[in-house]
This record gives structure tokens, C-alpha cells and sequence, in this order.
């Protein structure tokens, strides 16, 4: 058995599997406990979560990406490091996008996305919605089989954002290609996913809607780029195209690696439960619950950091400016205090929708509502069109001792793979 109080939960291997009774033994001793290695405070109760997360006067997301890697470029000084924060900003990874953002600054690059995110445009890629999840499905599903991540989830979430965001049509098989989401059978050809993201992953996205929002600011048109293109600040002023671009671009990325897993977790779920996938099939209004659950039981984000401006505290922890943050959305979610029998998948759950898988305060997740609709329509189609969907015990072993495999990685919790059986059916 693993030690707990000297297991370094950044790099050990052993804690990706099953990160919960990690999570579980750092509650036990305090909801706000000192990671022994980097002396980052690890926050694994609800209440003390909340607190950081919808306080950004007090903690900073300068650091939300990568934590204590790499170390701060300046040394804090003083009760207050709000100054040294902000001419130190642009050292710090992934400064350019509004996830490391503080406001205001994070203000105006949010409210970029306001023009997209209407209820409207909201209602226009529902309908794309429904249309794409058969288009996908019909790649795959006469087969009776597939590998659920790379058939179904990451094509699907990539188009619907692809369209959320107004990316033409003729362009949609590019992105497939680009993003390691190619069509069955499609020639890649030249493009390599590795070569053209480079170093920032969001990098070739980037390219790809300055190009479009400068051909729109020269030429406007009657489309969904031209209203990002033309959109202001809340003072009325113009930004530059690339902060335009980079918001657009960081709900592209964010938006899918959500909903991917998001989807994955909610197949793995109906695969291991035959009950509950017995029970949406004929409830179907269980569903939009169905997907809370499984957010709450399986956050996407496993870890985001804050860094403390000034001194506080937090809980009952005394907390010195500069001191780096982890909150953990996997264990606050499930965090006794606030949710009952919190490891048990519960359909009956009051309070499901209390869980912080996307996050709390300004920098909620822009595409939570998004990814939500995204499960509800995917859970529909796929229950439609499959019967008797199971685990594929030759990949994952029997019932009582599956093996998946997830990212190896301390920030994201997501499956690398889901193999899945079903009947074809509709």
C-alpha cells in the first residue's frame, strides 16, 4: 500500500487509476492539508473550495494550468504580491488565455464570448447537435463495437464546437484531421497532429481564427465568426484580433477535452451498470440527472491552482501571499459533508447539482451549459441506437475486475480508451 503522507501525488503513477483514497486520506486529516513535496496546500472539502474559487481579489489564477511547474519566476515578497504577479504575468505558462487570467482582464476576455453564447445561437447548435450524433454513429455502429473515444466522443465534441463557433463547413474535416479526430478511413495525408500544434496546443487553432476574424473585420458577412469578429469590450472598445481569437480558441480546446470526458465517463457508467442503463432507457427524463451524477463522480479537471495574493486563510490554515493552492474537484465533489455516500453513483441525488466539475465564481467553465446539452443529446441518440451496450471484457476484463487505463496526468482525469459492445439497433 502506497504511504500517503510522502506519496508525491504529482508525479506517482500508482494514484492515476484511482486518485479517491488519496483524496480521502488528505479529507481525513483536514479539508485544507500541506502536499509534503512542494508545499502546495491541497483543498479537498467543499466549503473551503467554494471559498477560493469565487474569491479572485484574494487568489489569483496565474498559476490555474500548471501549479508549482514551473516555480514562480520571482521570489514573494511581503503581505501582498498582487504587484509582482502582474509584472511577472507574462513569464507564467499560458498567460496569453483567459484561464490564467485575473480581473479585469479576464472580465474582457469573457465578455468576448458573450456574443456567442446566446440562447439563440445556444438553440441552433442544439439542432446540430442531434443532426451530428447520427452522422457519427453512422460511421461505426453496424460494426456492433468500438473504441467509444475515437469513434463517437472526440469527433462529436470537436464538430459541435467547430459549429458552436462558426468554423465553415468546408473546413470541418481539417479540424478532424489536425486534432486527432480523423474520419474512418480518411487519408491524413501531410498533416500531423504533433508537428502543427508545436509547443501550445492551442497554438494552430490560434492561426486558424486570427485568419478568420481578420478576412471577417475586412469583409463582414451574415455569420456566427463575423459576430465574434465585430464584438467589444464592455467599455465599448475594440480588442485586438488575437485576443479575440485566443478566446474563441481556449472554448475550443476547453470545450472539447470536457465533453470528451465527460461522454467517456458517462458510457463507462451505463457499460458497468446495467440497471441504471436499464432504467434511462425507459425514463428517459432521468437523463440531464444522470449526467450531473456522473460529472460529480468524475470531474474532468482534476486539480486547478490558485495563488494567494495576500496573507488569509482558509479554513483554519493560515495562508501566506504566495502561497500555491490545489483544489481538487474530484475530492470536494465528493466530499461527505456536502454529498451522501459520496463514492455510490446515485440517480436519486437532491443535490447533484451542487458539484464544482465546472468549476465556481468567474472562472466557471464558459462551456459548462454546452457540454451538458452535449450529454443529453449524445445519452439520447446513443441509447436510440444502441441496445445492450457492455464493457468489452476482452479489453477490460470481466465485471468485479475491469482495467482502464486514464491520462497520466495530475491535471485532467479522462479515460485514454473505453471499448464498448452493443446491439445496433433504430
Amino acid at each position: 500500500m502506497s504511504d500517503f503522507d510522502t506519496i508525491d501525488y504529482f508525479t506517482d503513477q500508482s494514484l492515476v487509476p484511482d486518485p479517491h483514497p488519496y483524496f480521502d486520506h488528505l479529507r481525513s486529516k483536514c479539508p485544507v492539508v500541506r502536499e509534503p513535496n512542494y508545499g502546495v496546500l491541497a483543498i479537498t472539502g467543499y466549503d473551503e473550495a467554494a471559498t477560493v474559487l469565487k474569491d479572485p481579489d484574494t487568489f489569483s489564477s496565474c498559476i490555474a494550468v500548471a501549479g508549482p511547474f514551473p516555480p514562480l519566476p520571482f521570489t514573494p515578497e511581503g503581505d501582498d504580491i498582487t504587484a509582482q504577479i502582474i509584472a511577472h504575468r507574462s513569464q507564467m505558462p499560458m498567460f496569453e488565455h483567459m484561464v490564467t487570467m485575473d480581473p479585469p482582464e479576464h472580465t474582457n476576455a469573457r465578455s468576448l464570448l458573450n456574443r456567442l453564447l446566446t440562447p439563440s445561437r445556444l438553440k441552433e447548435n442544439e439542432d446540430f447537435m442531434w443532426r451530428l450524433a447520427d452522422e457519427v454513429l453512422d460511421d461505426f455502429i453496424s460494426a456492433g463495437k468500438c473504441e467509444f473515444l475515437s469513434a463517437y466522443a472526440k469527433p462529436f465534441s470537436l464538430l459541435v464546437i467547430a459549429d458552436l463557433l462558426g468554423v465553415p463547413q468546408a473546413d470541418h474535416e481539417e479540424f478532424r484531421i489536425v486534432l486527432g479526430s480523423p474520419r474512418p478511413g480518411a487519408t491524413v495525408g501531410s498533416l500531423d497532429h504533433s508537428d502543427l500544434v508545436g509547443l501550445n496546443p492551442l497554438e494552430w487553432l490560434d492561426d486558424k481564427f486570427v485568419g478568420y476574424l481578420e478576412d471577417r473585420r475586412a469583409a463582414p458577412r451574415d455569420d456566427v465568426l463575423t459576430a465574434l469578429a465585430t464584438a467589444k469590450y464592455p467599455d465599448g472598445s475594440t480588442p485586438p484580433v488575437l485576443e479575440v481569437a485566443r478566446s474563441a480558441t481556449f472554448l475550443f480546446a476547453a470545450g472539447q477535452e470536457t465533453t470528451t470526458k465527460l461522454l467517456s465517463a458517462s458510457l463507462r457508467v451505463l457499460g458497468d451498470h446495467p440497471d441504471i442503463q436499464d432504467t434511462l432507457r425507459h425514463d428517459r427524463s432521468r437523463i440531464p440527472v444522470f449526467v450531473e451524477e456522473a460529472l460529480r463522480m468524475d470531474a474532468p479537471v482534476k486539480s486547478q491552482f490558485r495563488l494567494a495574493k495576500k496573507n488569509t486563510t482558509v479554513g483554519d490554515m493560515e495562508v501566506p501571499a504566495g502561497t500555491t493552492l490545489m483544489v481538487c474537484p474530484g475530492a470536494v465533489n465528493r466530499d461527505p459533508k456536502r454529498f451522501e455516500h459520496p463514492h455510490e453513483f446515485d440517480l436519486n441525488r437532491k443535490n447533484v447539482r451542487e458539484h464544482i466539475a465546472f468549476g465556481r465564481g468567474v472562472h466557471s467553465c464558459p462551456g459548462g451549459p454546452l457540454a451538458r446539452v452535449e450529454g443529453r443529446v449524445s445519452i439520447e441518440r446513443i441509447l436510440d441506437r444502441m441496445g445492450d451496450i457492455a464493457i468489452d471484457e476482452e479489453k477490460h476484463g470481466p465485471a468485479g475486475d475491469r482495467a482502464y487505463n486514464y491520462e497520466p496526468t495530475f491535471i485532467l482525469r479522462g479515460l485514454t480508451e473505453l471499448n464498448i459492445t452493443f446491439t445496433p439497433q433504430g
